[in-house]
């Protein structure tokens, strides 16, 4: 896999790239619900509980941050994460303590 880190002015962009299976296009919508597995065949013994990406989709809403996917079968996967470079944080949707 590649990581590489964008910094600007206004964002800090960090993109991460492998070259493995890659998903279909249909699931990458769904990527990030919650306990959603593109191989239903997988259990927790063998491959995560689905919960990975639900948890980044959630810190990046409160961060303002966005996230893009983008991915081919056989080629490979590429995730991109847009977080202001501000980090500010939106009131309204962070917890309360």
């Amino acid at each position: 896999y590649k990581i590489h880190l964008t910094l600007d002015k206004d964002s800090r962009t960090i993109t991460i790239t492998d070259n493995g299976i890659g998903i279909a296009e249909k699931d990458i919508p769904r990527l990030t619900e919650r306990f959603y597995r593109v191989d239903k065949s997988r259990s927790r013994d063998t491959g995560g509980t689905g919960l990975g990406l639900a948890i980044v989709k959630h810190v990046l809403i409160h961060l303002n941050a966005s996230m893009h996917i983008e991915s081919r079968l056989g080629e490979g996967s590429t995730f991109t994460v847009e977080i202001p470079a501000s980090l500010n944080a939106s009131s309204q949707n962070r917890p309360q303590a």
